[in-house]
This record gives structure tokens, sequence and C-alpha cells, in this order.
């Protein structure tokens, strides 16, 4: 009886080492095929009203709707997104604890210490959206397009300025890739957020800021600021006499504020690829679209192997960025 029971005990240990065994996966605290059996939560590292928040919450009916469960959207805005992002990255990778975050994730680790690796610490389900920024300046400005800024900013070095909705946002390194891009010698003006930063371009208190569509063109359109160029590779539907900075006199410009949705670290393979189906049937929805562009914003759910390389190339020339604007973590 003894022999008997010894050997059932190295059965089920054995069981348990094996790959896809039930005890492995307990063990791992992956879900199991009822997955899932209660509510996700979805973490915004930013407060409600950014473009993370509006996205996930535009889908959000389509995915419970998939998912036949609860899923809750749990803003936690603090430190640029530290606060945030540091609860997925340490949550258990059972597919019950998301990330929706902007590209505010690869600017972090070159301007702040992180707790967490941006790349190592997290998996990547798809890209979500999208959004360019759109190069305002005031109405009095002299320049009146991209090539006349880029002339007067090289006629006086120093003396130009561009505003940004704080040091390390997306907004200010959107301003130093169009000043390393066109070689001039402009001032950096960081301001507490984007609407301070609109209106001082109003008062032509500052002579432009590479400000989100959704922020700026209303102002454009009611001719408070005059629009220069979009950042996007092609024109927006929005805007649609504005021209692309890149047709404006820098060829291969572009640069867009997007998202991510992401999983932590060592979560089931299966259960990434089904969040990358269900997001993809979500934001293929027309009504989703429409209501997304209309805002300045695209869906452009990706693959997770594409959404790494989108990563990846996007910290190498944020880091390229960072060190000729002097930033260091801090």
């Amino acid at each position: 009886m003894a022999t008997r029971t010894f050997i059932s005990a190295l059965a089920v240990a054995a069981s348990c080492l094996l790959p896809g065994a039930p005890g492995a996966l307990a063990q791992k605290g992956a879900p199991g095929a009822d997955y899932p059996s209660r509510p996700i939560r979805i973490v915004i590292p930013f407060p409600p009203g950014g473009q993370p928040d509006i996205y996930t919450r535009l889908i959000l009916p389509l995915l419970v709707e998939s998912f036949k469960q609860q899923i809750i959207v749990d803003n936690r805005p603090g430190a640029g997104g530290l606060v945030g992002s540091r609860i997925v990255a340490e949550a258990i990778p059972n597919g019950y604890t998301l990330l929706s975050i902007s590209s505010a994730h690869t600017i972090g680790p070159f301007v702040q210490k992180l707790p967490y690796d941006t790349q190592r610490d997290f998996a990547g389900i798809t890209r979500t959206y999208s959004a360019p920024f759109l190069l305002v300046a005031p109405i009095t400005f002299s320049a009146r397009s991209v090539k006349e800024l880029i002339a007067l900013a090289k006629a006086k070095p120093g003396e130009l300025n561009f505003a940004s909705g704080g040091t390390g946002s997306g907004t200010h390194f959107a301003g130093e890739l169009l000043k390393h891009s066109a070689g001039i010698d402009v001032v950096h003006v960081p301001y507490r957020g984007i609407p301070e930063s609109l209106t001082d371009i109003t008062a032509s208190r500052v002579q432009f800021f590479m400000a989100p569509v959704g922020s700026a063109a209303q102002l454009v359109l009611d001719g408070r600021i005059r629009g220069l160029g979009v950042s996007s590779a092609t024109r927006i539907a929005a805007l649609p006499d504005i021209p692309t900075i890149a047709e404006s006199g820098l060829p291969g410009f572009e640069w867009d504020a997007w998202g991510s949705l992401l999983m932590p670290a060592r979560t089931p393979r299966a259960l990434i690829e089904r969040w990358n189906r269900e997001v993809r049937r979500a934001v293929s929805a027309p009504e989703v679209q429409k209501r997304l562009r209309a805002i300045g914003m695209e869906a452009v759910p990706t693959g997770p192997e594409e959404l790494d390389a989108l990563i990846k190339a996007q910290m190498a020339l944020i880091g390229k960025l960072a060190k000729a604007a002097g930033l260091k973590p801090q």
C-alpha cells in the first residue's frame, strides 16, 4: 500500500511539471478553459478623457459582448503613466489585468527612472489607435507655412520658441523631432498641459506647437490659430486643406500619438491571440471607426509582433531625441 501511495504521489508531481498540465497551469496562475470566469480589469494610467481612455471606452461594449464578462476600466493616473503601468507589470499574467496606454509608454524610460522594464515586463497585444499632431502657430505669426517657419528659424537661431504640454511629453518629443529634422535652433517652452500651451499660442506668446489634432483642430477651423502642417503620412479628413509636414519641406517626416493594449509578461500566448482577435473585431465596426475619425483618431490594429517592433523602433528614435535634447531619467 505504501509503495502504491508513493508511486501515485510521483505521478501527480510529474503531471504538474508537464507543459499544459492542469497542475502547471494552476501554479502559473494561467486561466482555465472557462476564461473569463470573473471580471477583467483594463488599467488606464491617465485621467479620464485622454485618448487611451476614449478609445478603450468606445470599444468596451463590444468586448463585453465578446467575452460575456464584465470589463472594468480602472483609471490610475500618476507620474506620467508610471503608477498604472506598474500595477500591470506586477500583475499575475492570467488575462485578468490589461494596460491601455499611449505612446508615452516608449517615452517613460528616457525621462524617469522606472520600477519596471518597458519591453521585458509587458506582452503586446495590439496597437490600438493612431492620432497625428498638428503644427500650429498664432494667427499673427509671420510664418504661414512649414517652409517659412524653417526659414525664419534658420535666419534667427535661438530666437523662436515652441510650446509643449510638459517636458518629456509626446508633444515635447514631436517638437524635438521637428527641430532635429529641420536642423533648426529653437527653444523649448514646457507648459503644465496641452490647454495651457494652446492658450499661449492663441495669445501669440509662443511661436509654434505640435498639438494633438483632437485638441487643436477646432481652434484652426474657428480661425483662432493657424495650422501649418499635419505630422501624418497623408492629409487628414478633418483638415483636408492643411498639407502634411512631409510635403511641406521635410520629406519622410512622420510622427503620431498612438495607443497599445498590453498584458503582463509571460501571459499565455493563446490569451494574447484571443484578445488581438476580439479587439480587431471591435474596431472593425463602422460606427467605432466613424466616431474615432470624428475626433482625429484612426483605428490601426496590428499583430503582437508588429507592436513589439513598433515599440522597439520608437524607443530607439526617442533615445536619440532625448540625448540631443539633454534629457536624462530623473
